[in-house]
């Protein structure tokens, strides 16, 4: 079961990542961020009702608070170095945040099998390899490099105190549902001094912005379900088997936003992506089946 609910989170986020990214074209980064998260808590507000989750508020969702924090840091810190610095690095080591969920494991006392081992080894070689890492042209700023570094240290984390943050499925949706509603206070809290300054925080249109959104909704509100969801399902890999395994082959997520680009977009797939997706594919079924 780790590795089916670890599989679904790499197909989960990498969609939302994939639907981010077509978003952010159109918006602010920060807005498709609070926007989608708007959605996603509403909806899981909704559960929380539903499910009388409320019962199991306890000390363990203080984890998800920090992870509600350091999430739309990650999220801000990944666009702007994204902005600063080629794609083709930026992104790839932006899935170096594994290492944080796996430290963690081998510090609770997990050692995976000679054949997982080497699953972890080929399938990190696939994930960096898969976003297509540029090896020449002008050298990287430090500070991009810097960005993407807490980017990525912010994700692993938030995946590791999610899966901290309850032990039941109905704990996991308050869970949830607080971690998002910190995002929003964060992000809204973010979103409104960028106005005060006079950033653009709507897409620019006819309508003043209002219009692109209303029919950017079933986008947005897809990428806001589907991250929540890759928190959910990602949490319940690592309650059920290794954390090790469940990080590694939740991280092969930028092979899914990868397939989509060429999917939906076209673009032309690289031969060192083809390769690092095949080293992907070659590395999940050594830890599945190790």
């Amino acid at each position: 079961m780790v590795a089916l609910f670890a599989l679904t989170t790499a197909l989960l986020m990498g969609l939302a990542d994939f639907g981010g990214g077509l978003l952010t074209r159109r918006a602010p980064a920060l807005t498709v961020v609070v926007a989608s998260q708007g959605i996603a808590v509403t909806v899981l507000g909704a559960i929380v009702l539903a499910t009388a989750a409320w019962r199991e508020a306890g000390p363990q969702l203080w984890y998800a608070v920090a992870a509600g924090v350091l999430g739309p840091v990650a999220l801000l810190c990944f666009y702007k170095a994204l902005a600063l610095g080629p794609m083709g690095v930026v992104s790839p080591l932006g899935s170096l945040g594994v290492a944080v969920p796996v430290t963690v494991g081998l510090l609770l006392g997990e050692r995976p099998g000679p054949v997982q081992f080497a699953g972890i080894g080929v399938a990190v070689l696939g994930i960096l390899m898969a976003g297509g890492p540029e090896l020449r042209g002008a050298p990287v700023r430090r500070n991009t490099v810097a960005l993407t570094c807490v980017a990525a240290f912010g994700f692993g984390a938030v995946m590791t105190l999610i899966a901290e943050a309850s032990t039941s499925v109905t704990g996991l949706f308050l869970a949830l549902f607080v971690q998002r509603a910190v995002n929003i206070a964060v992000g809204g809290t973010a979103l409104a001094v960028a106005a005060r300054r006079g950033h653009r925080v709507l897409p620019a249109d006819r309508d003043g912005g209002a219009g692109a959104l209303r029919s950017a909704l079933p986008l947005l509100a897809f990428v806001g379900l589907a991250d929540v969801a890759s928190n959910g399902t990602y949490a319940l890999a690592a309650q059920t088997g290794p954390v090790t395994v469940a990080a590694v082959l939740s991280h092969l997520y930028p092979v899914v936003t990868v397939l989509a680009a060429l999917i939906v977009l076209k673009e032309r797939l690289r031969a060192v992506q083809a390769t690092g997706a095949g080293l992907a594919l070659v590395g999940s079924v050594l830890l599945a089946g190790g």
